[in-house]
């Protein structure tokens, strides 16, 4: 049932540059994942499967596989005559060029929003990996009669994680008193999901305001005025969750993929996530071929032997070669008898035979794009 009180916004790129060896050529929400997936696959799934039928996709550059991928929206069942999915191109000024933040970038599209008819708006990144029933975080919303709410999760913070996160401080209330962005501290914190619902009288209202004050920073500036000024909550978001900040928090988030109480939290049959459709051929496994604990999409080829990894669709894995532990991206092909560990390798990456590349699981070790080895 479509839900016609929620508006969908989804900021395909605010962590680009967390993610720059995967993010050089495309935007962050466009990010291979899980062998066959997208990372924005899961933002958009999750409000498909809470009923938002009105979706509007922000980008600013990178973005052409992004639109290749995302299509009409078919397969998230947007592809309609009203509403449905919207791609919402850059928009800039002469004078100071494409928008520099996220108050910027809704300030682009504020006649988007001013012509939706929605009370609420659920905004959300891409570089979050979760399942979760929205429509509990809008009845806390409307219970708490707030007029923003921010997902979060009580989690340990790193030194490279704090780059990018906002960290909410709650009374007993769960009322949001103060908020850090980038904050010089690690351990266990309250860790902003980039998951918020907000009224959408109340969000026009930011972004005009906040551009006539020549503001654009929506986590420091315009967070600190809202939770001084009005009801803002934190919402504990008790799903499994993973941010994807850095180049080991996707190494991570995939081989976690390998734990089947991880899969059944993440595609719980009510709650499936969905995904562009690509017909392809069965696996192929030659007759020397040893598989164990990995994900392996349609279309791959082995001949060697492959351990506790993740597989996407197309990849080649040559005779003798032994892949233990690695992420390898969609038509990868490494040659026979090669020997990689810890290893990502991005699409269309091709390992001449007999080579062998070692990272570790604290280090992986990335190869970029069309690169040759």
């Amino acid at each position: 049932m479509t839900n016609k009180e929620v508006l969908g916004i989804i900021f395909s790129n605010m962590h680009d540059s967390m993610l720059r060896e995967l993010t050089d050529r495309r935007t962050m929400g466009s990010v291979p994942f899980g062998g066959r997936y997208r990372l924005i696959d899961f933002t958009l799934s999750n409000l498909t499967n809470s009923g938002v039928g009105k979706i509007g996709v922000i980008t600013k550059s990178n973005y052409q596989s992004l639109m290749d991928h995302l299509g009409s929206g078919k397969a998230w069942d947007l592809a309609r005559k009203r509403d449905g999915l919207y791609i919402l191109p850059p928009f800039g000024h002469a004078s100071r060029g494409v928008y520099r933040g996220r108050i910027e970038a809704l300030n682009g599209i504020l006649p988007f929003i001013k012509r939706s008819k929605e009370k609420y708006v659920i905004m959300a990144d891409c570089d979050v990996v979760f399942n979760m029933d929205l429509d509990k975080m809008l009845d806390y919303h409307i219970e708490k009669d707030a007029v923003m709410t921010v997902g979060y999760q009580n989690i340990e913070l790193g030194n490279e994680q704090a780059k990018d996160a906002m960290v909410l401080e709650l009374d007993d209330t769960k009322r949001i008193t103060d908020v850090m962005v980038n904050p010089s501290i690690i351990g266990k914190c309250n860790v902003s999901m980039n998951v918020i619902i907000i009224d959408k009288g109340f969000l026009e209202t930011l972004v005009r305001e906040a551009i006539s004050r020549s503001i654009y920073d929506f986590e420091g500036e315009v967070m600190n005025t809202v939770i001084h000024n009005s009801n803002a909550f934190g919402y504990e978001m008790d799903c499994y969750a993973r941010k994807v900040d850095t180049i080991l928090d996707f190494y991570r988030a995939n081989m976690e993929l390998l734990d089947p109480v991880v899969r059944g939290e993440l595609f719980p049959e009510n709650r499936p996530i969905y995904t562009k459709v690509r017909d392809e051929v069965p696996a192929k496994y030659g007759f020397n071929a040893k598989v164990s604990n990995t994900l392996v999409a349609d279309g791959c080829v082995i001949e060697g032997e492959v351990e506790n990894s993740i597989l996407f669709r197309g990849v080649k894995v040559g005779a003798g070669a032994k892949v233990k532990n690695c992420v390898l991206m969609q038509d990868t092909v490494i040659g026979e008898n090669c020997e990689l560990s810890c290893v990502i390798t991005d699409k269309d990456v091709v390992v001449r035979d007999g080579r062998m590349l070692m990272g570790y699981s604290s280090y992986p070790v990335c190869i970029s794009k069309g690169s040759v080895i």
